[in-house]
């Protein structure tokens, strides 16, 4: 008998422990420790991340940003290992997909008790051949994300194909695909109906839309009730949440 599928999970990019207890309260299946004024994927500072994940549930699962992209391994392992060591039951680490950052991944590699997400940002492209080597280095998932959030969304960014590919070219390999990029509830039938594991979510839950203002509790619902449609019970694999469970191993 095939395995039942389940929804997408709503992650939601959160500053704080106030905004983790909201977001969380009101249905995001992943907590995201971000600090959107530092970049795409400004890092916060460890002790805000330890109370970020005292803050909700310890069946919801924490994730980290770690900076935006570096080409040096030692800064990015050393950077991995701290969010960890503050409570991070996930760590997201950020790719630029044409600049050839293998040594990057291959001394990833050697974190064996860390799990890890790599996010893609397609500002200057997106390279597909980076996947194979994420999995070899036993990352749990590949996202796609946008770094200039002036620009647009991710689906004005690439197109249906192009993210429909990068989706299948992902989950082939065994691991979750997440979409993220200035997205809104209005994206979500879009998105969903390509059967990503995951979509992530900041200025879409933020007052006026704008990612450094508060998170709006009207929006957070909005995202919510989309995620809950039809369509997101038919689109992801049963196994969606299973690389984010805290102490779950990759």
């Amino acid at each position: 008998m095939q395995e039942p599928r389940r929804p997408a999970s709503f992650l939601a990019s959160v500053t704080g422990e106030s905004e983790a207890r909201l977001c969380a309260e009101l249905g995001a299946d992943i907590i995201d420790a971000k600090n959107p004024a530092q970049g795409a994927l400004g890092a916060l500072p460890g002790e805000r991340v330890r109370a970020i994940r005292a803050a909700v549930p310890a069946a919801v699962p924490v994730s980290a940003t770690i900076g935006d992209p570096s080409k040096d391994p030692d800064d990015v392992v050393r950077a991995a290992r701290f969010m960890a060591a503050a409570g991070a039951d996930v760590i997201k680490v950020g790719f630029w997909p044409l600049r050839h950052q293998e040594a990057v991944v291959r001394r990833l590699e050697a974190l064996t008790h860390v799990r890890l997400v790599a996010v893609l940002l397609v500002d200057e492209g997106l390279d597909l051949d980076l996947i194979a080597p994420l999995r070899d280095a036993r990352f749990a998932g590949v996202m796609l994300d946008t770094a200039d959030k002036r620009v647009g969304a991710l689906p004005e960014r690439l197109s249906e194909d192009a993210l429909a590919q990068f989706v299948n070219a992902v989950q082939s390999q065994g691991l979750f695909a997440g979409l993220a990029g200035s997205l809104r509830a209005e994206h979500v039938p879009q998105l969903l109906a390509l059967g990503p594991d995951v979509l992530g979510f900041r200025g879409g839950l933020c007052r006026a839309g704008a990612r450094t203002s508060g998170i709006d509790a009207e929006a957070v619902r909005a995202v919510r009730a989309a995620m809950a449609s039809p369509e997101a019970c038919e689109a992801a694999p049963a196994s969606a949440m299973a690389p984010w469970q805290p102490g779950r191993a990759v």
